[in-house]
């Protein structure tokens, strides 16, 4: 925690440097000093080690709040502290719309009595670090002080706790604990009703230390690091997340969801369909669901073998038919009956085939650009002796001279005008008979966990975890996702507002509402209570009722979020402790 004292920034030539935090609070500069370097024999460089010492002074460049870090390096200035004229824990103008917000959405869903039952005393700091993520759009827990500064919170008596403070609860954090508040969630939930369930994950490549979990696989985006897989499990009926997976990189899709199946099983849900995407496709996974008795909806690519003999069976009897037009989406659709490749003495599936004019255009624009760039590459290396193999023998024909020097390349035009044909194509395989539409409209309610995905790394800053151990990253993990669930409540009612209103506003999106909320705020005027600062506006009003929350709410949430001030002012003091691992570590993306 930043002490509310300020003292000179160290002039170490090389070893201090500065670190802006931009995020919905304002911009704070954050004083880094460098306690060594490590050799790293890949990149052929050093890397430098880093700690927190302070932050810096809006009003003067040369001083600095230091925390505990900066009297472990700078013992010698213990004594040259320069007392600030406010001794304050707490800012005198607390932010406090999107705690109301957050508030309600908690108590909705009992939270807040799930994590007591496993969390305990600690329970008001699980919740705080879900509303931090939520609010700043970060993860960094030190940088989490500056946010209790500003805000209401739900620890105890709203006690401030340093940055050591969370460090220790995010190490203590157990496997029971985590598996225990993922059970309670699920058992709240209505296991006969049938529900579809949109299931996908997402891999984060990690520069961390010895995380079990991480290991070397084939991501999406492959910058050749060690990868830890994150999964999501989402009811698309009820919009809500059910629970999500970590597991090892080298795990692929294809093999883990066969575990999923299982889990979901095990958590009490007895008639469940699963909306998939083209990754989990294998005849393995297929007839486990069969077994399972799981309907399924799933995309496969129009080019894939699998289905491309389908596509051409059928090809130009529905793309023009407006029978066949899918008006939501400008697409045209069509179903047919038919056993999947390989699996002929089985089922017979539902394929619902499907041609896009736009997506068409843009796949041929794709494919031929690819081409270019590869005639590119070749020419290059003509004369020279270099072989091709991959994609290159799958688009162009190679000759080679005596000496194994390559002479040319021609293309291979039957390959390229059959991918060329099925450009725009693409298909959903179903286990149960429905039309295309319904079966479009199914899938494309899976947009909602891709949603969940962009949102943990973009709007709750998870695209870096920032941990240095197992029990860290299983502890940020578990308070992702309940900031998932709560964002997720968030985004819905907003869109429901929308919609019912029919109205369309820039600041009905989670972002926008949320700085729009943070203009709502108690001041402290004097020595006196905390009060609210001003009326409120006409588009705080308008966010505010669509979580049903009236003016008159607010002013009792304003009340008691004074009385608890008021109340703990005296015991409010700082918890804080000696924390011996304050060092910054490499990132966990």
């Amino acid at each position: 925690m930043f002490k509310d004292f300020l003292v000179s920034t160290p002039n170490e030539k090389g070893k201090i440097t500065t670190q802006t935090r931009k995020t919905q609070a304002g911009k704070t500069v954050y004083i880094l000093y460098e306690i060594g370097r490590t050799y790293n024999a890949a990149k052929k460089y050093n890397v430098p080690h880093r700690v927190v010492i302070g932050k810096a002074d809006p009003n003067d460049p040369e001083k600095m709040y230091p925390n505990e870090k900066y009297f472990e390096h700078f013992p010698q200035t213990v004594d040259k502290v320069e007392p600030t004229e406010e001794n304050s824990l707490r800012s005198c103008a607390l932010e406090i719309g999107s705690f109301i917000v957050i508030d309600k959405i908690i108590k909705h869903y009992k939270l807040d009595k799930i994590a007591s039952d496993w969390f305990g005393k600690d329970t008001g700091l699980f919740l705080d670090l879900a509303a931090y993520m939520i609010v700043t759009e970060d993860n960094v827990g030190q940088y989490y002080p500056g946010y209790a500064f500003n805000h209401p919170l739900f620890t105890e008596g709203m006690r401030l706790v340093s940055d050591s403070k969370v460090s220790r609860f995010l190490s203590s954090v157990t496997k029971d604990q985590i598996f225990g508040f993922l059970d309670d969630w699920n058992e709240d939930k209505d296991h006969q009703a049938k529900v579809y369930i949109s299931y996908d994950s997402t891999n984060k490549n990690s520069q961390a230390g010895d995380l079990n979990i991480v290991e070397y696989g084939k991501p999406k985006d492959d910058k050749g690091l060690p990868v830890f897989n994150l999964s999501l499990v989402f009811d698309q009926n009820n919009r809500v997340p059910l629970f999500y997976e970590e597991y090892p990189g080298s795990v692929t899709d294809v093999a883990q969801l066969k575990y999923v199946i299982d889990k979901v099983t095990a958590y009490g849900y007895k008639r469940m369909g699963f909306i998939l995407d083209r990754g989990y496709f294998s005849r393995e996974n297929i007839r486990y669901l069969d077994e399972k008795k799981c309907p399924f909806v799933m995309m496969v690519k129009g080019c894939k073998q699998l289905v491309s003999s389908i596509i051409k069976e059928h090809r130009h009897r529905f793309e023009s038919k407006r029978n066949c037009f899918i008006s939501a989406y400008h697409v045209y659709g069509t179903s047919v009956k038919a056993a999947i490749p390989g699996m002929e003495k089985e089922h017979q599936r539902y394929f619902h085939l499907y041609y896009s004019s736009g997506k068409a255009a843009g796949e041929r624009e794709k494919l031929e650009n690819l081409l270019e760039k590869m005639k590119q590459e070749i020419r290059k290396m003509e004369g020279k002796q270099v072989l091709f193999g991959g994609k290159y023998e799958h688009y162009f024909d190679f000759h080679y001279g005596k000496n194994k020097e390559l002479l040319f390349a021609r293309e291979r035009p039957k390959v390229i005008e059959e991918e060329l044909d099925l450009c725009g194509y693409f298909s959903i395989i179903t286990s149960e008979e429905m039309s295309a539409q319904d079966a479009y409209l199914l899938y494309k309610g899976r947009d909602s966990t891709e949603k969940l995905f962009r949102a943990d790394k973009s709007y709750l800053g998870s695209k870096s975890l920032r941990i240095c151990s197992n029990a860290a990253l299983d502890a940020k993990a578990l308070i992702g996702f309940t900031a998932l669930i709560i964002r997720n409540r968030i985004y819905s009612l907003l869109k429901h507002q929308m919609l019912k209103l029919n109205i369309r506003r820039n600041y009905m999106t989670v972002p926008a509402a949320i700085v729009e909320l943070n203009k709502l705020e108690m001041v402290k005027v004097g020595q006196g209570d905390y009060q609210l600062h001003h009326a409120i506006t006409k588009t705080q009003k308008t966010i505010l009722s669509s979580f049903g929350i009236s003016l008159e709410d607010v002013q009792v949430y304003a009340n008691q979020i004074a009385r608890i001030l008021k109340t703990n002012a005296k015991e409010a003091e700082l918890e804080d402790e000696d924390y011996e691992d304050g060092e910054i570590c490499d990132d966990a993306y």
